[in-house]
């Protein structure tokens, strides 16, 4: 297991900072990815070899379609600096920015000294509600002669046509002229890019309530609800970053709410895996409304295609809800749909949320009722990966996914008092748990794990998916292959066994399995490793999509994954019920203590803490008045009823 070399650091604030004068690995650039709910932007920033600052913006309007009104119809234009408001002094223009800090703490500052003897600081960062990326620039002049200081604002780009109608392109700006700025005194400005239709232009009237708008959000996001406490610090910064960038990344669209992966590609529209298999059973745990609402937007899409002739539901639906996308066939979407929502549902413990979602589940499962082969397994065109890799008529995640779907659903019938629905589903899981066991079951390149289709002899990375939906006959081999330098790569699982390709999800997925099967000794260096290459290394501070493909986007779901990796993982937390659950806590061996707390899950708020105690673990589960204590062994499952 190799160990990356840390170009970031965490700081006091709670954020990241890279200090560019004691980097010796110049030239650098990075991109990562903020969003509000009518703008995203991707910032490229970095040093070329001159020691001269990189930054440009890519801004993605989810709301203003262009044509033809696909799933990547999002307007999208690209800002460098030379397309931004310049900056001049004393009648010149300043041309050289070199950065001496680079942060980021849910807002990406830049921190630069200049050709004209001034320092620049840039804040950039997105309206939470309004199309408009917004950047507060700091001028310092630390000399003892007065200069004078103005700024030139160049063309918008021209109009685009969309669906709408004509898109106009806006800058302004809060600089006041003249500017004569004193001997060590500084000045601060705000510049935005925005983007409107025709006629229907916005003014931001004010931009320190937008900046404080952003910071109650991210305040909200990671230092209030859902922390994670462990004694290890990237750890638990990571999954503080990977709650903004899962929760920031919800669009409004004439559909209403609507999470989006992003990444420059995939805004406006929705996906059985992303949004409903990924991202839902996490957002049921962080009691965020606006992500609650996005995520039942994202279940109700999908229902008018659940039809009496059981014909595969859209690969995705796209362009704001109003048309679908079905080119890859049925991916397994309606085990990935029945498995997220009865998760969801069960996690959310929101009775009213969970007798809507039901006839969706019921008929989701009945549809896999109807792909069973003659084997038991479920049949599906392809998986998540849509053909990139070979999947055959049945394979191990829509099976996997499937029989999780029916074990949740029958926990969900009980919950909702449907006893005969509830003892169906028990009876379809174990068969399928059967089924599943008998074959794909097999010895794959030495290891006694599972084969992902019939007639695959290369290891694959979805062997995980077994282990993280409670199937532990085969876990040993299996965390060994996953484990073993076939499928182990320095960023990751790759996705077959002598490939490079790697998709951070499937990573993700085996860390919740391996530490669901206990194994978190032997799992957390590997943890451990990742979130810090991911954290503080040389692509920071999100789990990614994939490589070569992408190029690495922060997509937001695989940032809902890796919190997923800790809630169900680490501490081990399934629901049973909508006001009950299981918790089997995986304490490392030098921990003494770990915690998650303002938990906003089945119907309550509460915090579990877990400790060290002379009979293995003491766990105590605090929701409000009411105080739990349990004791048992380190390995042992506790189970939690809350009033």
């Amino acid at each position: 297991m190799q160990q990356s070399q840390d170009r970031w650091s965490l700081s006091a604030d709670g954020g990241i900072v890279w200090e560019l004068q004691t980097d010796s690995r110049l030239p650098h650039t990075d991109h990562l990815e903020m969003s509000g709910k009518k703008v995203s932007v991707i910032v490229r920033y970095g040093v070329d070899a001159k020691g001269e600052l990189i930054l440009s913006r890519k801004l993605v309007w989810p709301g203003l379609r262009t044509i033809p009104n696909d799933t990547h119809a999002s307007l999208i234009r690209d800002f460098g600096l030379q397309q931004m408001p310049q900056l001049y002094v004393s009648g010149k223009a300043v041309t050289s920015e070199r950065p001496v800090q680079i942060s980021f703490d849910g807002f990406l500052h830049i921190c630069s000294t200049t050709d004209r003897a001034l320092q620049v600081s840039r804040t950039l960062f997105p309206s939470t509600d309004a199309p408009s990326c917004i950047e507060k620039i700091t001028v310092i002049n630390p000399s003892s002669q007065p200069v004078l200081v103005r700024i030139v604002v160049p063309e918008a780009p021209p109009t685009v046509k969309g669906t709408a109608g004509i898109y106009v392109f806006a800058f302004a700006h809060s600089f006041q002229e003249p500017l004569v700025l004193q001997p060590h005194s500084s000045y601060t400005y705000y510049v935005s890019i925005s983007a409107y239709p025709l006629r229907k232009q916005e003014q931001l009237k004010d931009y320190r309530q937008e900046e404080e708008k952003r910071r109650a959000l991210v305040v909200q996001l990671m230092h209030q609800d859902l922390q994670l406490e462990t004694p290890e610090p990237v750890l638990n910064r990571m999954f503080a970053f990977a709650k903004l960038r899962a929760a920031e990344s919800i669009f409004q669209t004439k559909g209403g709410l609507m999470h989006g992966p992003g990444g420059g590609s995939y805004y406006a529209a929705v996906w059985t895996n992303d949004q409903i298999e990924y991202a839902a059973p996490f957002f049921a745990y962080l009691g965020y409304p606006v992500a609650h609402e996005a995520t039942m937007n994202a279940m109700r899409l999908y229902m008018p295609f659940m039809g009496p002739d059981f014909q595969p539901i859209p690969s995705s639906i796209i362009a704001e809800g109003v048309d679908i996308w079905e080119g890859a066939g049925d991916r397994g979407d309606a085990a990935m749909y029945a498995y997220g929502a009865s998760l969801y549902a069960l996690t959310l413990g929101d009775r009213d949320a969970a007798e809507e979602l039901w006839p969706a589940i019921v008929w989701c499962l009945a549809y896999c009722d109807r792909k069973r082969t003659s084997d038991g397994v479920i049949a599906s065109d392809s998986d998540e990966l849509e053909g990139r890799f070979p999947s055959g008529d049945a394979n191990l995640a829509t099976s996997c996914l499937a029989y999780s779907g029916y074990a949740l659903a029958a926990k969900l019938a009980a919950s909702l008092a449907k006893p005969a629905d509830s003892q169906l589903y028990s009876l379809k899981a174990e068969e399928l748990k059967a089924a599943i066991d008998s074959y794909f079951g097999a010895k794959v390149e030495g290891y006694e794990t599972y084969r992902y289709y019939e007639g695959n002899t290369i290891l694959r990375s979805w062997i995980c998916l077994p282990l993280t939906v409670g199937m532990m006959e085969r876990r040993e081999g299996t965390i060994q292959a996953l484990l073993s330098p076939r499928l182990w790569s320095e960023e990751g699982v790759l996705t077959q066994a002598g490939d490079t390709t790697y998709w951070d999800r499937s990573t993700l997925y085996s860390f919740r399995g391996m530490l669901a099967a206990g194994e978190v000794n032997q799992v957390l260096p590997y943890l451990q490793t990742y979130a810090r290459r991911r954290l503080l290394g040389d692509h920071v501070p999100y789990a990614v999509e994939a490589y070569p493909e992408g190029n690495q986007r922060h997509l937001s779901a695989e940032s809902a994954l890796w919190c997923r990796v800790v809630i169900e993982g680490l501490f081990g937390i399934m629901p049973t019920g909508l006001r009950q659950f299981t918790c089997s806590p995986r304490l490392p061996a030098d921990w003494e203590r770990m915690e998650l707390r303002s938990i906003r899950a089945f119907g309550r708020i509460f915090d579990i803490v877990v400790e060290r105690h002379v009979s293995g673990l003491r766990l105590t589960a605090l929701n409000g008045a009411q105080v739990i204590e349990m004791t048992g062994t380190s390995s042992g499952t506790f189970h939690i009823q809350l009033v």
